[in-house]
């Protein structure tokens, strides 16, 4: 089955990895322990099959690919390297000018690591630090400290890379805003050009969540302080906000993301992996064993006509950039776009919102309440 999507727009590609060493006490990421050589080597055989069944189905160019996980890192560069090739071969995409990011834990990238990753292809690097605390990375059951995360981000300058990310949590049990604060020092202090700060969220099946009485978990409103005060020291330290959760230097926000918020077409290969083509949205169930074995086949449907008003202003009015007004009535209708204008109005009013010609933004406080404010917006 053919898919049609603008030529215009170069696809993402995502590849889900579901390898870890061990499972952080808060991951819902379907992920599992304990792969050998063998497992990995069909993964990757299964990955770049997948890639050619894709390709199949329709015809478009890529410049974005990112490994996720679980610990992407796990496979190796042998294997990633092959996947990147594979991808490159099939979507036309440039090794020149492609943004190649694969997640890691710090451990994980050594000197030879980081060097073999660079020659394979990979050109950004995001590492899981979540905090520069020790005991707050023992109570989410990380593995490294914060001096690995130091030598990890000193082995990828080392080996070329000058696009290197670092992720922190927020609402870490018995984080307070000094300690989140210190965090971000930390992290700057690096010189790392982009910083994902991520709300720890307790989800229902995870060890955290079954032992959430025993922790010391800061309520809604501490959450908040602590993001507001991390968003203004992220800023006085030379990082831009861009998204809720996304912090760069100029120039180095991260690509493939933005394609998700700006509804811009992406696969994604791997169990539990998702997929935005031709307004279908399609997934792959949480099933290592499934993939290996059906692969493509073992797609599902989530959406046949995704992209909907609500969609579309939900993940815009997550980038600082907001909605342009223009574009929503050029898409959904002049009747729509002057529905949503005439109760944005209304919440500027109250400074929740701000209106700049057609372009509609949320400010900081907006965000920690955007989905109150996107409902109002959409609905009576």
């Amino acid at each position: 089955m053919s898919i049609m999507i603008d030529n215009s727009d170069n696809i993402g590609i995502y590849i889900h990895v579901p390898f870890c060493l061990s499972k952080c006490r808060y991951c819902d990421f379907y992920s599992l322990t304990g792969a050998g050589d063998t497992l990995l080597d069909a993964y990757a055989d299964a990955v770049c099959a997948d890639l050619e069944t894709w390709r199949g189905r329709f015809d478009a160019s890529a410049d974005t690919i990112y490994f996720g996980g679980g610990t992407p890192s796990l496979l190796g560069a042998v294997r990633i390297s092959r996947i990147i090739q594979c991808a490159a071969r099939l979507f036309n995409i440039s090794m020149d000018s492609a943004e190649i990011t694969l997640e890691a834990n710090p451990d994980t990238v050594t000197p030879k690591a980081a060097a073999g990753l660079m020659s394979g292809g990979v050109n950004r690097l995001s590492l899981g630090m979540q905090s520069s605390d020790r005991h707050e990375l023992e109570l989410l059951g990380r593995r490294h400290t914060p001096d690995s995360v130091k030598r990890a981000v000193e082995a990828a300058v080392n080996a070329g890379f000058d696009n290197v990310s670092v992720d922190i949590m927020l609402g870490i049990m018995g984080q307070s805003i000094e300690s989140a604060v210190q965090t971000v020092d930390f992290a700057v202090s690096l010189g790392v050009s982009h910083i994902s700060a991520y709300m720890l969220k307790v989800e229902e099946g995870t060890p955290l969540y079954r032992d959430r009485a025993k922790y010391d978990i800061p309520g809604e409103d501490e959450v908040c302080d602590i993001y507001l005060a991390v968003c203004a020291r992220l800023e006085k330290s030379g990082f831009s906000q861009y998204e809720i959760s996304n912090f760069s230097r100029p120039g180095a926000e991260c690509r493939h993301n933005l394609k998700y918020w700006r509804l811009t077409p992406y696969i994604g290969i791997g169990p539990s992996a998702h997929s935005y083509i031709g307004k279908e949205r399609l997934y792959y169930p949480r099933s290592l064993e499934g993939f290996l074995k059906d692969g493509h086949k073992a797609l599902k449907y989530e959406e046949k006509s995704a992209g909907d008003i609500e969609e579309y202003v939900m993940l815009r009015l997550r980038l600082c950039e907001g909605l342009d007004m223009s574009e929503v009535a050029e898409i959904y209708g002049e009747r729509e776009a002057e529905s949503i204008y005439v109760r944005a109005k209304r919440l500027s009013e109250n400074g929740l919102v701000s209106i700049s010609g057609s372009r509609l933004q949320l400010d900081r406080e907006g965000f920690l309440i955007s989905n109150s404010i996107i409902a109002y917006l959409l609905y009576d």
